[in-house]
């Protein structure tokens, strides 16, 4: 029997959330060899090129737009890819990879409270309660158990450029879910993807973006189509039709599982131990989704949209 569309949108979500565990496992490859601001060139450079073809094979052309959705479109990219690596890469430059998985991971909150806000997202007891549980989740698996040890240091420039991270990745998802009322969620990756590598490149090409490329490995380079192909066109397609079908808040829910995957990919690759607060955190967090996104009985009728699973 086939699953319900809503089923297919969760499931989708939810293997974005593993690709982009996985990017942590990719990137930290390519981190040995590449700078951050070439990488991140590299990563989207590739993640364009397949973009760009996918669309003109599944749209058959490429379409046009109108000076609103310019604007829309360039701000995706300033935000969620040029404006994101660079407080990202220049954060964990200051701070510790986990004290800055825990700042991002305000990301859901922020965009369920916004979307609330702004675009009348319902956000009942329910929601709130399985928005807070998630985080909590998220929270006891990047501490490892132990929450209130990641805040003795203060918070400095580190901390503030990482929330730079949070506010870009909050102003992708708001505009991306304005711009899905005229473009599809694969034309609106596709521009913003070629836009934010078009910012990236002078940053990159200063940044020895040449010398990089010739020090590259063959597992730089399978890091990279990883990065670019399932971090990347895969992950953000998938996140952008979560977005369109179940609202920017839920959507944005599954990012939780993006440490949780993390982790259990640095054990099955890196031989990292899997601990307590793993499974804790693990349990949290779909016990938190599941509330947040769980629809009533009447949503499970089998619906099509044209849009195949």
């Amino acid at each position: 029997m086939a699953l319900p569309l809503p089923m297919w949108t969760y499931i989708k979500l939810f293997l974005t959330a593993v690709f982009w565990g996985g990017t942590f496992i990719a990137g930290r490859i390519v981190a040995a060899t590449v700078s951050p601001f070439s990488a991140a060139f590299l990563r989207f450079a590739i993640a364009a090129s397949c973009l760009l073809a996918l669309t003109l094979i599944r749209e058959k052309r490429f379409p046009r737009l109108h000076p609103r959705q310019m604007t829309g479109v360039a701000l995706l990219g300033l935000t969620g890819i040029f404006a994101y690596n660079s407080f990202f890469f220049g954060g964990l430059a200051l701070i510790a990879a986990s004290r800055a998985s825990l700042i991002i991971a305000c990301n859901p909150v922020l965009i369920t409270v916004l979307s609330a806000w702004m675009f009348r997202e319902r956000l009942g007891p329910l929601r709130l309660v399985g928005t807070l549980i998630s985080l909590a989740g998220a929270v006891v698996v990047i501490t490892r158990g132990q929450p209130m040890q990641i805040w003795q240091g203060g918070v400095g420039t580190g901390e503030m450029m990482i929330f730079g991270c949070v506010v870009s990745w909050v102003a992708y998802s708001l505009i991306g879910k304005v711009l899905l009322k005229g473009l599809s969620p694969l034309t609106t990756v596709t521009y913003a993807a070629t836009s934010g590598m078009l910012m990236l490149l002078p940053v990159a090409w200063f940044s020895g973006l040449v010398a990089d490329v010739a020090a590259c490995r063959w597992q730089d380079w399978a890091s990279l189509v990883y990065l670019g192909v399932l971090g990347t066109v895969v992950g953000f397609v998938w996140y952008y039709q979560g977005i369109m079908r179940i609202g920017a808040g839920p959507a944005s829910l599954f990012i939780n599982f993006v440490p949780v995957s993390a982790i259990v990919m640095a054990y099955l690759i890196l031989d990292e131990p899997v601990t307590a607060s793993l499974v804790v955190g693990a349990l949290l967090v779909g016990t938190g989704v599941y509330l947040t996104c769980r629809p009533p009985l009447r949503r499970y009728a089998l619906a099509t949209d044209g849009v195949s699973p």
